[in-house]
């Protein structure tokens, strides 16, 4: 069976010291089924101050101050993800972080009524979300993208409230900024973080987590637990390379 439409049983997670703060997380899950609910029943909820569509507004074709644009289309409970930033991307950005454009975003299937349908369901919203504002609390890549890769190592137990505890500890990230982002406006913010970003990926014609863009076109898709459409190979030091050229013409 694949992987990423079943999994088999996990073992729980040991609680973190953090864990008397699991009623704010359980907070946000019960807001976040209430604001699905609203966002795909009734009207619309308004959209969010400009500042917040410029964060993950899709970028103009070509570098950014000279940065390659370098980007991993995604989703939360799925072992290509987990594979793709464990064996490729994070090996990449050690080398030449310094020299590229680095963006997650999230694949899922916007709804007439302004919504998201997530392929696994309702937790892997939630885990989008989460991964979402940690990315709008701590821009850095060092510090998110280790959140997420922390999060994707146990990706079946997605949103766990402990999980997400012990990731935030491990990374730095404070738990209640966390939770608040997510519970915003009753999860009106993250619902429209998680809606602009699935937008993009949809904009890029992207449908398969996960999918590695380079330059703003394909470079490599992780599917099915294999590499597919990689010309250039799939490997940490092919990615370096084609990264480095693109970094000296630009």
């Amino acid at each position: 069976m694949d992987e990423k439409h079943q999994h088999q049983h996990q073992p729980q997670i040991m609680a973190s010291p953090r864990r008397y703060r699991a009623r704010e997380l359980l907070l946000v899950i019960m807001c976040f089924f209430v604001g699905v609910h609203l966002w795909t029943h009734s009207a619309a909820v308004p959209f969010l101050p400009q500042q917040a569509a410029e964060f993950l507004a899709p970028t103009q074709e070509g570098s950014v101050n000279g940065l390659v644009p370098f980007e991993a289309h995604i989703i939360s409970k799925c072992p290509d993800t987990r594979h793709a930033l464990r064996n490729l991307i994070l090996p990449v950005m050690q080398k030449i972080h310094d020299k590229v454009d680095f963006k997650l975003s999230y694949i899922g299937k916007p709804t007439a009524n302004g919504g998201v349908d997530c392929k696994h369901g309702p937790s892997e919203c939630i885990g989008n979300i989460i991964e979402l504002c940690a990315h709008e609390l701590y821009p850095d890549p060092k510090i998110y993208l280790g959140f997420v890769m922390c999060l994707t190592k146990d990706y079946p137990q997605i949103p766990d409230r402990t999980l997400i505890e012990d990731c935030a500890l491990e990374h730095a990230i404070d738990f209640n900024k966390l939770n608040e982002c997510a519970a915003r406006d009753e999860t009106a913010h993250g619902i429209e973080l998680l809606r602009n970003s699935v937008q993009r990926s949809a904009e890029a014609n992207v449908t398969i987590s996960c999918t590695i863009r380079l330059n703003n076109e394909v470079y490599c898709i992780r599917d099915d637990d294999q590499w597919k459409d990689c010309p250039n190979g799939p490997g940490v030091n092919d990615l370096v390379l084609a990264i480095e050229k693109l970094y000296r013409s630009s």
